[in-house]
């Protein structure tokens, strides 16, 4: 198993892209701290873990990444309860669309408090909590293709992953040296209950058919399949294991060749 062993926190695991990638690190062996705004969602996600690991210690609670004191408080909480923690995974994250000139400043910061100030708190938390048991330890970030590739109605989210890219790379050169690799994971047209919103807006603002919308993103996709929350929480394992200690501070794409960098 890839994560023999180890202890892992992770956010916006109540369903889609989080939720997967919580079960591949539990079913790869990691102890896990799952997190969520709805604790709800959160704790259905630990239950369905532990049929895949009975002995597997995990945990589960309500989380608004937004909130840096409630962070720090939560990835303390998973320390005490690990006895320690050696890997990350900031996922949480929300989406909206509208055109620019109709984008309001809570659209703007909606998204930018969610999936850029979140993933800091985060980061900066979790960071903190390697240092203190000696250093070392893996983290990922969840961007986006949209983090790399602009599109419209969608500039105020492309901003917000563009920014999680930055941060990453940066975050990644302050801790190299204290063992600490800080990587991103980029998907594309990923198979969730976020996705099936998002075509429904984009048909509406585009004037077109939710099923136009869908067949548009086929036809950008080499591959030939829109990508399932799976496709991501593979690499995102891999990511946070031994079998990738020499990468950090990449942004690495996994979208069927939608976008290739």
């Amino acid at each position: 198993m890839l994560l023999a062993g180890l202890r892992g926190f992770i956010t916006g695991a109540g369903t889609g892209i989080g939720r997967a990638i919580a079960l591949e690190m539990v079913r790869e062996g990691a102890d896990l701290y799952i997190t969520d705004l709805d604790g709800e969602a959160a704790q259905r996600t630990a239950t369905e873990a532990r049929t895949l690991r009975p002995e597997a210690r995990l945990y589960a609670a309500a989380l608004d990444v937004r909130q840096g004191a409630a962070v720090a408080a939560c990835i303390e909480d998973a320390q005490a309860r690990l006895g320690g923690l050696e890997l990350a995974v900031n996922n949480a994250g929300v989406s909206s669309m509208a055109r620019v000139v109709d984008l309001t400043e809570d659209d703007w910061n909606f998204n930018m408090d969610v999936n850029a100030k979140g993933v800091f708190l985060c980061c900066q938390a979790e960071v903190r909590a390697m240092l203190h048991r000696g250093g070392g330890g893996s983290i990922v970030n969840i961007a986006s293709m949209a983090g790399k590739k602009a599109a419209p109605f969608l500039a105020h989210y492309s901003a917000s992953k563009f920014a999680v890219v930055g941060f990453t790379q940066a975050l990644a050169l302050e801790t190299a040296e204290a063992g600490i690799r800080v990587n991103a994971v980029c998907p594309g047209y990923v198979r969730t209950s976020m996705q099936e919103r998002e075509v429904v807006w984009e048909a509406q603002l585009r004037g077109i058919t939710s099923e136009e919308v869908i067949a548009d993103y086929l036809r950008a996709i080499p591959l030939g399949r829109l990508e399932e929350p799976e496709d991501v929480a593979r690499v995102v394992t891999f990511l946070l294991s031994e079998r990738a200690a020499y990468m950090t501070g990449l942004a690495v794409d996994v979208n069927g060749g939608a976008f290739m960098s």
